[in-house]
């Protein structure tokens, strides 16, 4: 592929029935049919984005406190050293399942 611009040259297959709605659509906004697709396109690029970034707000239950950080969160990695290993799965069963031993300190 070569760039000239800005702009990469590709060939891209359309169903026809979708070209000819297109076309349509260019025709009654009196636009370019390439103008059309990179505005649908851009819009359905961001709408996707928009879908993975955000949580739905029903499923947060700290909503007033809730800050997805993401450099924040990979500061706080590696905080709790222990002389021990330690197993989070095992440890979160068993409070889940009340087979737990208190920690002593």
């Amino acid at each position: 592929m070569k760039q000239v611009k800005d702009k990469m040259k590709t060939t891209i297959t359309i169903n026809k029935d979708i070209f000819k709605a297109l076309k349509k659509m260019a025709i009654d906004k009196e636009i370019s049919q390439n103008k059309l697709m990179n505005d649908y396109l851009i819009a359905g690029l961001k709408n996707e984005e928009e879908k993975k970034s955000k949580i739905p707000d029903h499923l947060i239950a700290n909503k007033d406190t809730y800050n997805p950080d993401p450099e924040r969160r990979m500061k706080m990695i590696g905080i709790i050293k222990t002389d021990e290993p330690f197993d989070v799965s095992k440890a979160l069963e068993e409070i889940r399942t009340r087979k737990y031993k208190p920690w002593s300190f």
